[in-house]
């Protein structure tokens, strides 16, 4: 298992979080994905090493910036 948190920006409501948790979690391997929107932190958890630059592509399809991870 591997877990990390990212710095998400550009999420201002309920629907944003949403958004970016149903797009990371889309992602191979990805088991749980917890969005806190006040901090814009994104803790992603999965079975296998995650790939920064994968979740990088799907934030920023979702219309979001990946600020750090």
């Amino acid at each position: 298992m591997s877990t990390k948190t990212y710095t998400v920006s550009g999420m201002t409501c309920g629907g944003c979080a949403g958004t970016v948790k149903t797009e990371i979690g889309k992602v191979a391997g990805v088991s749980s994905v917890d969005v806190e929107l006040a901090t814009g932190q994104v803790t992603v958890t999965s079975a296998d090493a995650l790939d920064d630059a994968k979740i990088r592509d799907v934030v920023e399809e979702a219309g979001y910036e990946l600020v750090a991870g």
